[in-house]
């Protein structure tokens, strides 16, 4: 069975004495070992992260980003693998993966404008001789705890800037698939980063515990769910770091009365159902305003039930399987509970068997109906391919019901109304927002995060907001006079 290791100071390396299994969620077989490292493991990857960056911090911004345009190119001519190894590993079809691997390469192409992007500020003649200006350097040291779901995505949301910002970087992914992580570090060294400069370490608790406590790590980001969130937040920031930590969600599409019912659906269907629904800003929730309820089941429903479930690699697959055993297990009890409170199940997507791969971790997509607000599978995170229908009687009820909610990670609002569009965007209480755009994650010159509880920490993810996170702004003032003659002066300075 294939073994995988670390990646550190540019090399493959394993001493670690413990390991974890790796399954292909289609068959439900063991493909891999994953090293998980101990905590003087990572305090050695560290180390050299640290001697590393004293070198890598000097180079100038522009030769960093020509590293980074050459690792661009690296990931386009390696998309196809790349794209087997998250759905090898994770489950999603091929086409999904490879989007995931188009969307973190937006992030790579912002990070290559860092010569541009850590330009300070320069006043001249702030006083009698005297110029002021800002620089932004680099942190040090930092560290991404990236979650299961997007393997090569929201890793790419967080090191590409890192590391033009001058920074070193450990990356801690999922031991769930770690492969293309991995692979990324390979075409890294290839792309003539300097050993050090990127480090992968596997583990478990451990090593994120690690990270989160050592005292030259000096930033982490993180993306998960929101009691995970919540402790690295807590624990990182108890140690002095900065910390960025992206949590759970429970996503609302307000469907209105005069929406398009078929652009609706065909949105709906994508953001409920691609990837497992195994995404943070996945619709999981509509709240169907009047009468729209009725027209949505009728156009809605067929189509779930035709939906195409089976191995990812298989081409004109809609959905493939969920990432292991036991998170098939906890999603199908959220449907159990949802028919034992009541809700009506119009689509059981727990009686659905995959020919040939009886094994894997399949489940068929799930609609309920008739969900009222006190059922756990409203206020919960599902993260599964189960949809759920409120019906409510008019837009105020909706918009107060998803401002009461505790996450507020992303939502979308489907009207032909300005009026109500406009409304609904300055009103919510919810990080992202789409009108008539069921998955609104901003483009990479933007930044990625939600309210509440679904992010911890007052920076968000990628865009301006992750070149603030890691760097730090540094104000010089400075005076060249004619003469080395002065006087004490013992009053507060003020420029003249």
């Amino acid at each position: 069975m294939q073994q995988i290791n670390h990646y550190i100071n540019g090399a493959h390396t394993d001493k670690s004495e413990r390991s974890s299994p790796v399954f292909e969620p289609a068959t439900g077989e063991p493909k891999a070992k994953v090293s998980l490292a101990s905590a003087a493991e990572v305090a050695g990857a560290i180390e050299l992260a640290k001697k590393a960056h004293s070198s890598w911090s000097q180079v100038s911004p522009l030769n960093r980003s020509r590293v980074l345009f050459k690792f661009k190119a690296l990931v386009e001519q390696n998309m196809d693998e790349l794209a087997e190894l998250i759905t090898r590993e994770h489950g999603k079809v091929l086409d999904d993966a490879k989007g995931e691997i188009i969307r973190g390469l937006e992030v790579v192409e912002f990070a290559c404008g860092i010569p541009h992007l850590l330009k300070g500020e320069h006043t001249e003649q702030v006083g009698g001789g005297v110029d002021a200006w800002c620089v932004n350097q680099s942190l040090g040291v930092v560290a991404g705890i990236a979650p299961f779901n997007f393997p090569v995505m929201v890793p790419m949301w967080m090191f590409p800037i890192a590391i033009a910002a001058g920074n070193t970087f450990i990356m801690k992914p999922s031991e769930k698939d770690p492969s293309s992580v991995m692979r990324m570090a390979q075409l890294l060294t290839e792309a003539g980063l300097p050993d050090g400069v990127f480090n992968v370490v596997n583990g478990d608790k451990e090593a994120v515990d690690t990270l989160l406590s050592h005292p030259d790590i000096h930033a982490v980001s993180f993306v998960g769910s929101t009691p995970i969130a919540e402790y690295i937040y807590e624990t990182a920031s108890k140690h002095g770091k900065r910390v960025q930590a992206l949590g759970g969600a429970k996503n609302h599409m307000l469907l209105m009365p005069d929406a398009d019912i078929n652009q609706a659906v065909g949105a709906l269907m994508g953001a409920a159902f691609g990837s497992a629904g195994e995404r943070c800003m996945a619709i999981s929730v509509v709240l169907a305003v009047g009468d729209s309820g009725d027209a949505l089941v009728e156009k809605l429903l067929p189509q779930i039930q035709a939906l195409r479930v089976g191995n990812g690699v298989t081409p004109e697959m809609d959905m493939g399987p969920l990432i292991s055993a036991q998170h098939l297990a906890k999603v199908t009890s959220y449907v159990d509970t949802g028919v034992a409170e009541g809700a009506s199940l119009l689509a059981d997507g727990r009686t659905l068997s995959v020919e040939d791969h009886e094994q894997g971790y399949f489940l068929g997509g799930c609609l309920f109906d008739n969900v009222t607000p006190d059922m756990t599978i409203y206020k919960e995170e599902i993260f599964g391919p189960v949809l759920a229908i409120v019906r409510v009687k008019d837009y105020a009820e909706a918009l107060e019901l998803i401002n009461a909610h505790e996450f507020g990670n992303g939502t979308a609002i489907f009207t032909q109304s300005g009026e109500a569009a406009r409304h609904f965007c300055h009103h919510v209480q919810v990080g992202m927002v789409g009108v008539n755009v069921p998955i609104p994650v901003p483009m990479a010159f933007h930044s990625f995060g939600g309210w509440k509880r679904s992010l911890f920490g007052p920076l968000h993810m990628h865009g301006p907001d992750g070149v603030r996170f890691y760097t730090k702004r540094k104000a010089i003032t400075a005076r060249w006079p004619k003469s080395s003659e002065a006087k004490a002066e013992f009053v507060m300075p003020t420029m003249k």
